[in-house]
């Protein structure tokens, strides 16, 4: 039921059951439930979202799960951080513990013996970008959230706007399910030099930690050159910016219209516009985009 190695571990549940048993005593003495899932290696954009949902809700429940279906790259997957006990202080520090319940299970809790994905119809959602690069990777996504919405029952789960295809897929698997579930976007949490806060980024040297953050200025520029000039223009602006640094590998940079995600080639008027770029970094794949209105 409890990881018992953790300090306060009557919080902690490892089993999904039992958590949905607590969970139903909960709603009896709490008016409202929100939900923060995480794949743990928590930072301060991580406390944001749990801040938000307590300022929001009665209660929060948090998951720490690395999530195997979602990851394409085996090598990703297992250096994936894993600090569960670490991430639980970091909780305790921020929030009192009788705010919140943990719920960090093994993966046969969530899988049983067979970790496969279920498959969803997404729509032109899937195909861009992350989809397109990542095949299956929101098959991955959909496939444990729906475990976890469903276990959960939560009234709202918060995401951060950084993996803002992920949101976007995200509201659209509640659509999907039928739920009763309200789906908050939150602004990206950035450290102080611009870079998006990310897990990943703990495997940055702090010569490359520093050298990322010209992403984000990059982005910036973007979003001004963007207002006078056209969308060719912006992604050849950003290119050269970016492929002017030896040490970075430009995956993708793509201008695309918000609610379809659809790449843009031209500007319409009423419509609104979002910058998303992928570099890698020191074999650390960064992530970031910036709304372009």
């Amino acid at each position: 039921m409890f990881v018992g190695y953790l300090p306060n571990s009557q919080m902690v549940f490892t089993a999904h059951k039992k958590l949905s048993l607590f969970l139903d005593d909960i709603r009896y003495t709490h008016n409202s439930i929100g939900f923060v899932p995480t794949m743990g290696a928590l930072h301060d954009g991580h406390l944001a979202l749990m801040s938000k949902a307590l300022d929001e809700n009665d209660f929060l429940v948090i998951s720490i799960f690395v999530n195997p279906t979602q990851f394409n790259n085996k090598a990703d997957l297992e250096k994936y951080p894993r600090l569960l006990e670490q991430d639980h202080k970091k909780i305790l520090a921020h929030i009192s513990k009788d705010q919140f319940v943990l719920y960090a299970p093994a993966v046969e809790d969530v899988y049983g013996k067979n970790a496969t994905s279920n498959k969803y119809d997404f729509g032109s959602l899937e195909n861009v970008m992350e989809g397109a690069q990542r095949p299956g990777h929101f098959d991955g996504v959909g496939t444990i959230l729906e475990f976890l919405f469903k276990v959960v029952k939560p009234d709202r789960a918060y995401f951060g706007e950084k993996d803002f295809q992920q949101l976007q897929i995200i509201k659209e698997l509640v659509k999907i399910l039928g739920l009763d579930l309200e789906i908050v976007g939150c602004p990206i949490h950035r450290e102080k030099s611009g870079l998006a806060m990310s897990s990943r980024n703990g495997r940055l040297s702090p010569e490359s930690f520093e050298k990322a953050a010209h992403i984000y200025r990059t982005l910036s520029e973007s979003k001004a050159y963007f207002q006078d000039h056209d969308i060719k223009e912006t992604i050849d602006f950003v290119e050269q910016k970016i492929n002017a640094i030896a040490e970075f590998e430009l995956e993708y940079f793509t201008i695309a219209e918000e609610q379809t995600l659809l790449p843009a080639s031209n500007k319409e008027a009423n419509k609104k516009y979002r910058a998303f770029i992928v570099v890698h970094l020191q074999d650390v794949r960064l992530i970031d985009n910036i709304p372009l209105y």
